[in-house]
């Protein structure tokens, strides 16, 4: 639940290989299924770039990206709907998430800026996109042979899962911290509890945590909603959100304090967790 919003330089390297690492997979996987589609005269093709187009246009006319961010989120997006076309689509729970999270960024600026940990006005960079949504995105790709060759309900019911547990996590982190730093009162430390400075890596409050609980619950019952989930699966996606939003506070206190690693891999690193708890709970 950590506020910064620009890695130190010596860092800058982690969120290149994040956009390494996401970028170019995600968009081999929507040359081949586009690819697959236009020859089989699909329309999701042309849905899918019509949604992704207007997505990445309405979020840096917004100045909720730069121009690179917004171009990476339309990647990012497309892989979703991809995934999930139609009605029954992941977008309605990413833009529920992108709804949230942008709200809490513009609430009590003027305290951020004082603090010094209020979002740049131009908006996020194209690596806090990758870092915030890039697990999800990895979770719409078949990436073990036994996926590819051999699909079943319940693998897919998983990584359907993994999908919305990463938003889930996404939502919850940035609105704990957000508005914890602005409604919060004195953090503490997750590993010790002693207060430390608003502001600091793994610094935790009341507050925050309760916004980022109830961020999770909103996405969770919309992803539920969209998707006609039982209520067990919404309760291990939501748990598993929640999950992710303590060790992306774990990770800031043990990792990133000591400068072992930056914001995006952190924030990555927790999505990754919340996503691989539910993918597991799920085909229990």
């Amino acid at each position: 639940m950590n506020t910064k919003i620009y890695p130190a330089a010596s860092l800058h390297w982690q969120s290149k290989l994040l956009l390494l690492i996401v970028v170019p997979a995600c968009s081999l996987w929507i040359f081949i299924q586009a690819t697959a589609a236009w020859q089989s005269h699909d329309p999701v093709f042309l849905q899918t770039a019509g949604i992704s187009i207007a997505f990445g246009l309405v979020v840096w006319v917004a100045r909720a990206a730069t121009g690179p961010a917004a171009a990476t989120g339309a990647v990012l997006t497309a892989c979703l709907y991809l995934r999930t076309p139609g009605w029954h689509t992941a977008l309605f729970p990413l833009f529920t998430m992108l709804v949230l999270t942008l709200a809490a960024t513009r609430v009590g600026r003027k305290r951020k800026e004082q603090l010094g940990t209020a979002e740049a006005k131009h908006g996020r960079e194209a690596s806090q996109v990758v870092a915030n949504l890039g697990i999800a995105a990895l979770a719409t790709l078949p990436l073990t042979a036994s996926q590819l060759f051999t699909p079943t309900a319940r693998g897919g019911a998983a990584s359907l899962a993994a999908l919305i547990a990463a938003l889930v996590e996404a939502a919850a982190d940035t609105l704990s911290s957000e508005l914890g730093q602005v409604f919060g009162g004195q953090p503490r430390l997750l590993t010790t509890f002693k207060p430390v400075p608003a502001g600091t890596d793994g610094g935790i409050t009341l507050a925050g945590t309760a916004a980022g609980c109830i961020g999770a619950a909103i996405v969770t019952a919309v992803a539920t909603f969209t998707f006609q989930m039982g209520l067990r699966t919404g309760v291990v996606i939501f748990c598993c959100g929640i999950l992710g939003l303590f060790a992306d506070s774990f990770f800031g206190a043990v990792f990133e304090r000591h400068g072992w690693l930056n914001n995006d891999a952190v924030n990555f690193l927790s999505t990754l967790v919340a996503a691989i708890a539910a993918y597991w709970l799920v085909q229990m």
